[in-house]
């Protein structure tokens, strides 16, 4: 399986494709490094994204999961960078549970690229809390990913705000 490695803030990431598909977004670096066409493109958006240049992600993307999984990670790739939506939100989005939107997150085969650190949790109080993560450091990448998000799309939003 094809696999291209690159050094991020959080730690080296790892893209994998097959069929010119991204499969996989993985911590660490990967042994074989291909640099075909769709691993070349993850990696410029990646870049570009940890530089704070928030951009459509428009990457083919193929993960491997059941039914009600891929649906979960369609919905939550339609959430905008900056912006995050509660477990309870992405349930009566994509149906299910907020506990079954959780576990469909932490299989996730695509960190990054389906943003699943996006997804908020509610305390008893209704406060929002961070939830979990499973990637990187687990929840201080969670905030390190949501925090660059806030920084580079507040100019954004400030554009667009009239």
């Amino acid at each position: 399986m094809p696999q291209l490695s690159l050094h991020t803030p959080i730690g080296p990431v790892t893209v994998s494709a097959e069929q010119e598909r991204i499969v996989a977004v993985d911590w660490g670096w990967g042994r074989d490094q291909d640099p075909t066409p769709v691993l070349t493109e993850a990696r410029a958006w990646l870049q570009d994204y940890f530089d704070g240049q928030l951009r459509p992600m428009t990457l083919p993307l193929d993960p491997y999961g059941t039914a009600y999984r891929r649906r979960v990670w369609s919905v939550i790739a339609t959430i905008p960078p900056g912006q995050t939506w509660t477990y309870a939100k992405t349930a009566e989005a994509a149906g299910g549970s907020p506990r079954s939107i959780g576990t469909a997150m932490a299989q996730n085969p695509i960190p990054l690229l389906i943003p699943c650190h996006r997804v908020v949790g509610t305390g008893t109080n209704g406060r929002i809390t961070i939830g979990g993560y499973s990637g990187g450091e687990g929840v201080e990448t969670k905030r390190f990913l949501l925090d660059l998000e806030a920084q580079a799309a507040a100019p954004q939003q400030q554009r667009i705000t009239p």
